[in-house]
């Protein structure tokens, strides 16, 4: 039994605080201050973002955050990816310790192009070896009910990803380990990209076919970048890499996908992010991913058709037609290139 500090009273953190404590450990979650009060109304239901599930009375529930971090083992950051710097500046000072550190956002930095964990790590230097990653498919709506999940925990110690493991554990949370902290990161970074791609061709009204192709090509893309910027390309044939490519681009619990498909529909972005209440962090990220991919100048036709769509106007019809009429390639390049005498 530890106790665990869960920061941010949306749905992943709700969910999370859930499992923690259905693992027998003492689950303190912070929230916004009207976070905390909705939360108490409504009698320890979240009904803005996880309605229909109680939370136990063994969890505390506070907006301070110095009673939330006072003598914790293990801090979970489970807050949108561009407001991870702010809330580790502001969490800092009350930190006492030396609590283990796991960050479960999504995403990247826009104006840095860091990886989370290096966000973490710049705000938060005296922690720099006790941080790990939480990732893998996973909607919060699922975890909440208790429905099976498998996750991943990476962290550049062993010890510290075993930790984490053993906290999470429960009949239905199973927990991987892993030491590939940057294929992790940009594998679920990267995944919200192109299910914002997925949702665009289901709001055209395009087929299975289309759909296959895209979350394929989609995960060329995610290991072609994430293996340049340091990830092991295996780390992409696994949970995190395929396993959350696949749910985050079918599932209706997907905000990412769900987004693309009001886009197909012809919907403007401003106000589905407006309507939608909550973050969806694949239109950031592709920006990101885009600016990645010429600063490493790692080939992204899809990220890059996104990008255009998103942010320069262009019409999602023609951004299918430019991705079907690139120069004929290979399916996979790397085959090829190991076939001198093909």
């Amino acid at each position: 039994m530890i106790n665990a500090t869960v920061i941010g009273a949306g749905s992943w953190g709700t969910a999370l605080s859930l499992v923690l404590s259905d693992g027998k450990n003492n689950v303190t979650i912070w929230g916004r201050e009207q976070e905390i009060q909705d939360i108490h109304k409504n009698q320890r239901e979240n009904k803005t973002y996880l309605p229909g599930i109680k939370l136990p009375d063994s969890m505390n529930i506070t907006g301070d955050i110095h009673e939330a971090l006072d003598k914790t083992d293990l801090i979970v950051l489970a807050i949108p990816s561009q407001s991870l710097r702010e809330v580790c500046s502001y969490i800092k000072s009350a930190i006492k310790g030396n609590p283990i550190i796991v960050n479960t956002a999504k995403g990247l930095e826009i104006n840095t192009l860091s990886r989370l964990s290096q966000v973490i790590k710049e705000e938060l230097p005296q922690h720099n070896k006790s941080i790990a990653v939480l990732s893998g498919p996973s909607h919060a709506e699922e975890v909440g009910r208790r429905m099976p999940t498998t996750i991943v925990s990476a962290a550049e110690n062993r010890k510290i990803a075993e930790y984490v493991q053993d906290a999470f554990m429960t009949p239905n949370f199973r927990v991987y380990t892993s030491p590939d902290v940057i294929g992790i990161e940009m594998a679920g970074a990267l995944k919200n990209v192109i299910a914002v791609a997925a949702g665009i061709t289901d709001g055209l009204g395009l087929g299975d076919n289309t759909k296959a192709a895209l979350i394929t090509r989609g995960l060329a893309e995610i290991a072609r970048l994430g293996n340049k910027m340091g990830g092991e390309l295996l780390t992409f044939a696994g949970l995190c890499g395929v396993g959350d490519l696949v749910v985050t681009c079918t599932s209706m619990h997907s905000r990412n996908r769900r987004a693309g498909i009001e886009i197909g529909q012809g919907k403007p972005l401003e106000q589905i992010l407006k309507d939608m209440g909550m973050v969806v962090e694949g239109v950031k990220t592709t920006k990101a991913a885009y600016e990645l991919s010429i600063k490493n100048q790692v080939a992204m036709p899809i990220t890059t058709e996104l990008y255009k769509i998103l942010f320069n106007g262009l019409e999602p019809r023609q951004g299918l037609a430019n991705l079907m009429s690139r120069n004929k390639t290979y399916d996979v390049e790397e085959i090829v290139l190991n076939k001198k005498d093909w």
